[in-house]
């Protein structure tokens, strides 16, 4: 088990107090004070505990999952269902749409439950590869500043998802988007950097090499199943070409 950071013995945080700071004021100091020592201050909190962060994350995804589909729905399910009525498949009543709404909220929990199971698979995952990097903290130290990143960046994905849903202005929302991941990247690299008194290079490559290596692991398959199904692929075009001639 790894040894609790330093930091957290020797210096005292102006949050660490008996009385908790409030959940909001957590997540504007993890996404407006980007810098080591707030996540220091965050993760020597009186309240820094694994069940504050996995709450974060399962509320913030049912509320995204909500405005989502609830969203999609009101404007998608309108136009699939004039699309399928114009095929003689019949009549589609609104009364359809509430039916997909409230089956929507029955799987929404079950949902929440298994982005909390990744967001922990990660956070150990990252704390591991900074362990192996010569890291001192733990992961019970680096998830409660990981959940004050993940949670409210969920919920501005949600809005930025409404935002693109409007047409040609979408897809400037489209570019925000991009630069809201790649600073929350930023953010996670800084966090694992401070908890785990790590220098740059090492807390980006913690941060960075998980993703790096599903994407060469999936990019591998890829190849894999083209190569196997190569033989399957060329006599379908062989026999379209004869089938043209």
């Amino acid at each position: 088990m790894s040894e609790i950071p330093e930091f957290l013995d020797q210096e005292p945080s102006p949050y660490s107090s008996d009385e908790p700071m409030p959940w909001y004021q957590v997540w504007i100091a993890a996404i407006t004070k980007p810098n080591e020592q707030t996540f220091r201050d965050l993760a020597a909190q009186s309240n820094a505990k694994p069940g504050t962060a996995y709450l974060w994350i399962f509320i913030s995804y049912l509320v995204t999952f909500i405005i989502v589909v609830g969203a999609q729905a009101a404007i998608g399910f309108p136009n699939i269902a004039r699309q399928l009525s114009g095929y003689g498949m019949g009549d589609f009543p609104v009364e359809d749409m509430g039916g997909f709404l409230i089956g929507a909220l029955v799987i929404a929990p079950f949902m929440a439950g298994i982005v909390v199971l990744f967001f922990m698979l990660s956070t150990a995952l990252i704390q591991w590869i900074a362990s192996l990097f010569g890291g001192t903290a733990s992961y019970a130290t680096l998830v409660y500043p990981f959940g004050a990143i993940y949670a409210p960046f969920m919920l501005a994905s949600a809005m930025m998802s409404l935002l693109g849903l409007i047409p040609f202005i979408g897809m400037c929302f489209g570019l925000i988007s991009i630069g809201i991941w790649v600073y929350q990247i930023v953010l996670q690299v800084l966090a694992v950097k401070a908890v785990n008194d790590l220098d740059t290079g090492k807390a980006a490559g913690a941060v960075l090499l998980p993703g790096l290596v599903l994407f060469v692991f999936v990019c591998c398959c890829l190849l894999i199943g083209l190569a196997a199904a190569g033989p399957i692929i060329g006599e379908v075009f062989s026999e379209i070409n004869q089938g043209l001639y």
